[in-house]
């Protein structure tokens, strides 16, 4: 196997009052970040991923250590776990759909026959999502201190995005 691609992303918005850092549920279950990858990776011919309560645990912890600063910094202890970032400035209630949609929207960018994204563009984000041996995901949204935005985390489990190999 080779080294696992990293990949980040975020959004700007509208500056907002500060707010708890308190994982919310509203449009945040896990089953609605179940169903947005599964439809993508159905897309492809992939098979499901389920939701894992220990990769969700992982998650929960890393965007608490995030959630004071909002940066997207992958977790340096991911233990054969991939990761999907997503930061959402203040001012919209950003959602499990907004991550997903967003990581799902980069499939235009990757080029299936070269296994390579377009030039100047990212798509490591979708080919996590899609990663046909990723089959289980815990995800986690934060409100971030300070009114600083909202911080999302999905991992992978097993990790994806391995050089050189396609993610279906």
């Amino acid at each position: 196997m080779g080294v696992p691609k990293l990949a980040t992303i975020f959004l700007l918005g509208l500056p907002r009052a500060a707010a708890m850092a308190l994982p919310s549920q509203a449009q945040n279950s896990p089953q609605d970040y179940v169903r947005l990858h599964n439809a993508a990776r159905a897309a492809v011919g992939v098979g499901p991923v389920t939701w894992d309560p220990s990769v969700q645990a992982f998650a929960e912890s890393y965007a608490r250590q995030r959630a004071g600063d909002c940066r997207l910094i992958h977790s340096p202890n991911r233990d054969n776990l991939g990761e999907n970032l997503f930061w959402g400035s203040a001012g919209k209630d950003w959602t499990a759909a907004d991550a997903v949609n967003l990581w799902v929207g980069e499939k235009g960018d990757y080029n299936y026959a070269s296994n390579s994204c377009a030039a100047g563009k990212v798509c490591g984000h979708y080919t996590q999502v899609v990663w046909r041996a990723s089959t289980a995901i815990g995800c986690a949204r934060v409100v971030c201190n300070e009114g600083r935005g909202v911080f999302i985390t999905c991992n992978y489990k097993p990790a994806g995005n391995f050089n050189g190999q396609r993610p279906y």
